[in-house]
C-alpha cells in the first residue's frame, strides 16, 4: 500500500510538471549533528556545496549592507533559527518545508502530526486563487445611492485604468478583476461610500501593486461620485484568496502510549468544539495554528503581520470569534478542515533581497503563490493537530518538557554529552529550571 502511495505521489508530482521531488520522509534527521543534516540535504540534491556553506554562516545568508537595503536605521541582523518540517504529503507531493521560528516544539510537533497524517494518505489543500482587494473610501458624496450606481455602470471603464497601470501584470494574467461598492452608514459615524478594486497579483503578495492601482483610479472615482477620495490602500483581510485544508485520519493511526486512537480522535473533538464554543480558547487555539503558518511565511519572506491580522479578522466575521480550524470524527476517524485567508507570494519583497529566503524557496520547491499557500494552509492544520493531540493526552507541558529542557540545559551553559544528562535529570526532578540546570552542569564537573 505504501508503495502504491509513493507512486501516486510521483505521477502528481510529474502531471503538474515538476522535477523529480525529494522525499519529504527523513528518519532520525533531529539526531543527527548540523553538519550530517546539511550533508545529507546536499547528498539527495535538495542544496548544493555553495547552499549549504550559506547555511553555515553565522549572519544567517543576510549580510548588514543588504539589511541596510532592506529596512531604514538599521544597526544589524537579527538571526532565527531555520529548520525543517518534515514527512509532509500535500495533495499526493512531498515537501520539505521551511520555517523559520524561536520557539521550542514548534517543528517538532508539526513533523510529528504530519508523519501520522503521511500514512493516512497525506493532507488534502486548495486555493482560491491570488485576487486581492483595494480599497477607495469616498466621503462626501451629494448623492450616495446616485454615487453608488455611477461607480457600478462605469466598472469596465475602471478595470482598463488599472490594468493600464500594471500592463506587464496583466500579460502574466492577472490584473483587475472586478470593482465592487459597499455604502457604510453605521450609528454615529459619517456616511462613505467604499469602492473595492480586486486585482489578481498572481504569484506576488501584492500590496504595493493592489495601493498603486487604488491611487490611480482615484480621480476617476472623485469625478464619477463627486464625492472626495480619502483613502486608498489594500485590505489585508483577503477574503477572495482563501486556502482550506483538510486530513481524514483512521483511529488506528492515532493511537498513542496508554490512549487508543478513539480516545485521541474524541479528545481532539472536545477541544475543538471548546473553541468553537468560547473566544478565549479560540484564540490560544488560532495563536497555535499561526505558530506553523508565520514559520513558514517568515523563512519565505512574506508579510506574517499581514498574514496573522487577515486571519484573525475571517474568524471574526460573523460578529463573533471562531476557530480557523475544527475536528470531528466521522465513523472510524478524525477529520480535520482549515479555511483562512492566505495572502502570500513566491517573488518580489525580500525574496529579490535575503539569500536565505531564496533558499527557502529552492528547499521548498513551490510553483506559485497558490502552491505555496496550500503548504501553509497543510502546515497550520498539522501544527493544530499536533496541540489538540497533545492537550488531550499527556498535556501541553509535559509533552513540551523535553525540547524546553533542552533549551534551558544550553542557557545554563551545557555542552556535547552533557546536554543529555542535564535534560535527562531536569525532567526526572520535574524542575526545569535554569538555576537548577547549572547547579546539575556544576556537579557533573566537579565529579569529572
Amino acid at each position: 500500500m505504501l508503495d502504491t502511495r509513493e507512486d501516486q505521489q510521483q505521477q502528481g508530482a510529474q502531471g503538474r510538471g515538476v522535477e523529480e521531488r525529494p522525499k519529504s520522509r527523513i528518519p532520525g534527521f533531529y539526531r543527527m549533528t548540523l553538519q550530517k543534516r546539511l550533508e545529507l540535504l546536499v547528498d539527495q540534491g535538495v542544496l548544493n556545496e555553495q547552499d549549504a556553506a550559506l547555511l553555515r554562516t553565522t549572519e544567517g545568508g543576510l549580510d548588514p549592507e543588504t539589511a541596510n537595503q532592506m529596512v531604514e536605521n538599521t544597526i544589524g541582523v537579527l538571526g532565527l533559527p531555520l529548520g525543517l518540517g518534515l514527512n509532509f504529503v500535500i495533495n499526493g507531493r512531498d515537501y520539505l518545508v521551511p520555517m523559520a521560528v524561536e520557539e521550542p516544539s514548534i517543528i517538532a510537533a508539526v513533523s510529528h502530526v504530519a508523519k501520522i497524517v503521511r500514512g493516512a494518505g497525506g493532507f488534502e489543500a486548495s486555493c482560491d486563487g491570488s485576487t486581492m482587494i483595494g480599497q477607495v473610501q469616498v466621503v462626501g458624496c451629494p448623492d450616495f445611492e446616485a454615487a453608488q450606481q455611477a461607480v457600478n455602470e462605469a466598472k469596465e471603464e475602471i478595470i482598463r485604468a488599472g490594468d493600464d497601470l500594471h500592463p506587464k501584470m496583466v500579460e502574466r494574467g492577472g490584473g483587475v478583476k472586478d470593482v465592487q461598492t459597499r455604502l457604510l452608514d453605521k450609528g454615529d459615524y459619517r456616511r462613505m461610500l467604499v469602492v473595492h478594486i480586486l486585482v489578481d497579483t498572481c504569484d506576488a503578495m501584492g500590496a504595493n501593486m493592489v495601493n498603486t492601482v487604488a491611487e490611480g483610479v482615484a480621480p476617476m472615482i472623485e469625478e464619477l461620485t463627486g464625492g472626495r477620495v480619502f483613502l486608498r490602500i489594500l485590505s489585508n483581510l483577503a477574503d477572495q484568496r482563501k486556502v482550506r485544508a483538510s486530513c481524514r485520519v483512521p483511529f488506528e493511526q492515532l493511537e498513542w502510549k496508554s490512549y487508543s486512537g478513539r480516545e485521541v480522535a474524541e479528545g481532539i473533538q472536545l477541544a475543538s468544539e471548546f473553541a468553537e464554543a468560547d473566544p478565549y480558547r479560540a484564540t490560544t487555539h488560532n495563536k497555535g495554528i499561526m505558530n506553523g503558518i508565520s514559520s513558514v511565511g517568515v523563512a519565505t519572506g512574506n508579510d506574517w503581520r499581514a498574514l496573522e491580522a487577515g486571519a484573525h479578522a475571517y474568524c471574526a466575521r460573523d460578529g463573533e470569534y471562531g476557530p480557523m480550524a475544527t475536528w470531528r470524527v466521522e465513523d472510524d476517524a478524525l477529520v480535520g478542515t482549515l479555511e483562512i485567508p492566505m495572502a502570500v507570494g513566491t517573488v518580489g519583497g525580500p525574496i529579490r533581497l535575503h539569500p536565505t529566503v531564496q533558499l527557502a524557496h529552492k528547499i521548498l520547491r513551490v510553483d506559485g503563490a497558490e502552491e505555496l499557500a496550500e503548504v501553509m494552509g497543510a502546515v497550520g492544520l498539522a501544527q493544530n493537530m499536533g496541540a489538540l493531540k497533545a492537550l488531550a493526552t499527556e498535556g501541553i507541558q509535559r509533552g513540551h518538557m523535553s525540547l524546553h529542557a533542552r533549551a534551558v540545559a544550553a542557557t545554563a551553559g551545557a555542552e556535547g554529552p552533557e546536554v543529555e544528562t542535564v535534560v535527562q535529570q531536569l525532567i526526572d526532578e520535574d524542575e526545569v529550571k535554569v538555576h537548577r540546570a547549572r547547579q546539575i552542569l556544576e556537579e557533573i564537573r566537579s565529579s569529572d
